[in-house]
């Protein structure tokens, strides 16, 4: 059978027949919007763990110091803005990195803050998240997606990846790791 046309609102979703089952076809944003809730509460976790005399420790010297690297995860939701917002971003015109915050207290407000309005604005339809997004540098283009895998890449996966680091940091430094997608070695 044929889907049913979607409502008029953002968060519609589609009813299917088939072989007797009915099953639901959720939008973009209603799928997108679970996985950002559970890598932002997955990543949060660990924001909570950071231990405020360690911010300054770095494994390396060319790596990125434990309070820049939170920091940089603070930072990361907000590049949304470019993403769901306008058709495209040139790196030419992206701000310095941020000044490493000081306290675990200021890292978990920026989180919060900056992950609660990237939420705001995924809200989008479905041809909204298969619209074109096109990345340039100085003027030329790098490459052109879809907004949606635009999103995944550029948030979701770098929020996972430099999540990882954390984790690896945090271990260094003797500090007890919560369950990620599984158990962990500190807790069950």
């Amino acid at each position: 059978m044929r889907a049913q046309p979607a409502s008029p609102t953002r968060s519609a979703r589609q009813t299917v027949q088939r072989d007797g089952d009915t099953l639901t076809r959720m939008t973009l944003r209603d799928v997108l919007l679970v996985e950002y809730d559970h890598e932002v509460g997955t990543t949060r976790k660990l924001l909570e763990r950071l231990p405020d005399e360690q911010l300054g420790w770095r494994p390396h010297d060319k790596s990125m110091s434990l309070g820049e690297l939170a920091t940089h995860l603070t930072n990361i939701p907000s590049w949304a803005a470019a993403i769901l917002n306008d058709g495209g971003f040139d790196l030419s015109t992206a701000p310095p990195p941020r000044k490493a915050r000081g306290s675990r207290v200021e890292v978990l407000d920026a989180f919060d803050s900056a992950t609660k309005q990237t939420r705001a604005w995924m809200d989008k339809t479905d041809a909204e998240y298969h619209a074109p997004w096109t990345l340039k540098r100085d003027g030329h283009v790098m490459f052109t997606t879809p907004r949606i895998v635009a999103f995944r890449s550029w948030i979701l996966n770098h929020l996972i990846h430099h999540r990882g680091q954390l984790s690896v940091y945090l271990r260094l430094n003797n500090v007890p790791l919560p369950s990620i997608y599984g158990p962990s070695a500190d807790e069950g």
